[in-house]
């Protein structure tokens, strides 16, 4: 296991088929983000966003067998539709975890697809980084298919 100050931080890349303005919208509306959100068998009850830097966002996720439970953050740069850039914590968090940086960035490619990337980080333990990983994997997956 590595600590803090040893930069546990997760990139990852995906091209999405639709214009980054059309990404950037499913990136911060809340009706677009209650679709696509969270792990396979998630179900996302309700999302609350401002995404203007200082605003805020806060999204209710269940899990396949389990009680709600909440994730939020604040905007801390916004320009779309070429970045996002928000806190991310978890309302009740395990003891393993800690308020992260995400930033998602998107390209428009030349067939008017994006390339979308995230870096998150830095994370307190190799495990919560690669739950991490899991999560953002399965919901970009569902994005694309909404794109």
């Amino acid at each position: 296991m590595r600590t803090s100050g040893e930069g546990l931080v997760l990139r990852l890349r995906c091209v999405l088929g639709a214009p980054p303005r059309a990404v950037f919208r499913a990136l911060t509306e809340p009706e677009e983000l209650a679709r696509w959100w969270g792990p396979d068998g998630f179900g996302i009850p309700s999302v609350e966003s401002d995404p203007s830097p200082g605003g805020a966002y806060r999204i209710a996720m269940r899990p396949p067998e389990g009680a709600v439970f909440h994730l939020a953050g604040e905007f801390l740069e916004v320009d779309p539709p070429r970045l996002l850039r928000c806190t991310f914590r978890w309302e009740e968090p395990d003891p393993e975890d800690r308020e992260t940086v995400v930033t998602l960035s998107l390209r428009e490619l030349a067939d008017t697809s994006t390339e979308l990337t995230l870096t998150q980080g830095d994370f307190a333990t190799e495990q919560r980084r690669a739950l991490h990983e899991e999560g953002w994997t399965q919901s970009f997956g569902k994005l694309a298919g909404l794109l």
